[in-house]
């Protein structure tokens, strides 16, 4: 979740196709069968058979897009990706990441695939997407934002319309290759939390200031009115980015939100990497893959 300029330095058809169309494009079953027949006739119409289900809970291949969280980053050690650790595409036992539950140990490496990159933010995505698109993944997972917000100043972060129009982008890209293709999204974290737990380690504020995230942590200890302000702008846009990728998602019948799950977990000092004190920790990233993991296979998606 580093800062960008801080890393080591992407249609007439008949009526009744139309409101099938609608029906599909607004994620529901279009089932048929119970208007009645013709005025003065008795026929009655046979009802149409359910379409097959739009969610498959078993995907047999996964490619993943995103920021540094996706890489692993200090995962494994200090101010370096490991994606070996990912919640997404990982083969840590530890993490035992969502590629591994749902497609086994011995399959995950041959058959999922990381695109994210760390320092990434959403006007990235779009070409992760088509890179992954190229691997014909049956489920992409997104994880994407923090990077918008975290910047130097709050000025600079992503305005929210930009931020909706990349996600857009993205999937647009996604579609326009892989109509068929399932696609989980994770929130954004709240990285208040994690600044609020990260605070008390006097290391970890240490590497904050190499330029983690500075828009939240920088003056990791000040608490007057301009710090609080500072932090609680930052978090304001992580909840709007929030609502953009669940409402984008919403329109997509084959897109599941994760309900706000990973913003609303509460990361601990075990789900914290144990050199930045902000980024998840193996720990952490086997909980993101289990809120994951319950998202993907789960008969409906969160209310």
């Amino acid at each position: 979740m580093r800062d960008r300029g801080h890393r080591s330095r992407g249609v007439a058809a008949v009526a009744a196709a139309a409101v099938l169309a609608v029906a599909a494009l607004a994620g529901c079953d279009a089932t048929g069968g119970d208007s009645p027949g013709p005025t003065g006739t008795s026929a009655r119409a046979k009802p149409s058979p359910r379409p097959t289900p739009a969610w498959d809970r078993s995907p047999r291949s996964l490619a993943a897009v995103g920021d540094s969280i996706t890489r692993g980053f200090d995962a494994c050690s200090v101010l370096s990706d490991c994606p070996e650790a990912s919640w997404a595409t990982g083969t840590d036992a530890q993490v035992n990441s969502l590629a591994v539950r749902l497609l086994g140990a011995a399959r995950a490496p041959a058959s999922s695939w990381n695109y994210a990159a760390t320092g990434a933010r959403m006007a990235d995505v779009p070409a992760q997407m088509a890179r992954a698109a190229l691997r014909e993944p049956e489920l992409v997972t997104v994880m994407a934002g923090a990077n918008d917000a975290c910047r130097r100043t709050t000025t600079a972060m992503t305005p929210v319309a930009d931020f909706r129009e990349q996600f857009q982008d993205a999937m647009d890209t996604l579609r326009d290759a892989l109509p068929r293709t399932q696609v989980y999204v994770s929130s954004v974290p709240d990285l208040k939390r994690l600044w609020s737990q990260g605070r008390t380690n006097r290391l970890g504020k240490e590497i904050w200031k190499l330029g983690i995230c500075p828009s939240m942590l920088a003056d990791a200890d000040a608490v007057d009115a301009a710090a609080v302000l500072r932090r609680d702008t930052v978090r304001d846009r992580v909840v709007a980015y929030n609502k953009v990728l669940e409402e984008v998602c919403a329109r997509d019948r084959r897109c599941r939100f994760d309900g706000g799950a990973v913003f609303e977990f509460r990361f601990g000092e075990r789900q914290l990497s144990p050199w930045d004190w902000f980024h998840p920790s193996k720990n952490g990233q086997a909980r993101l893959a289990e809120l994951a993991y319950g998202v993907v296979t789960a008969r409906r998606p969160p209310s």
